[in-house]
């Protein structure tokens, strides 16, 4: 007989890209207490988008993922929607922004902001 075995899925990996910058950011603001806040709502083009913001405060349920000297943090509505996302920095002809790479994803718009599963 085999033992019985938990799954725990990892929420969000975090790039060196991704935490450079945001460490970047907030040494920009000069406030080491901001943490990145990685987030799902209703909307876009596709049905659900991404949306980010920096903050002080953590909410009872949240989820921090410390990497590489900064913290991330998902709120526990959004932690399904993104469990074994990554989250990168890239730099483009479209612009400089924060990407998810979402598994669950099964359609993305183009720029990639928005996605439905």
């Amino acid at each position: 007989m085999s033992a019985v075995q938990s799954f725990s899925p990892v929420a969000l990996t975090v790039t060196a890209r991704a935490a450079a910058k945001v460490a970047e950011l907030i040494s920009d603001e000069a406030n080491p207490g901001l943490r990145l806040r990685v987030y799902v709502t209703g909307g876009g083009c596709s049905g659900f988008q991404y949306g980010f913001s920096f903050e002080e405060t953590l909410a009872e349920d949240d989820s921090v993922i410390d990497t590489d000297g900064v913290s991330v943090v998902i709120d526990a509505l959004s932690y399904p929607y993104l469990a074994g996302s990554e989250l990168d920095y890239v730099e483009g002809l479209e612009g400089s922004r924060f990407q998810v790479r979402n598994p669950n994803a099964t359609t993305t718009c183009g720029c990639g902001s928005s996605f439905s599963l």
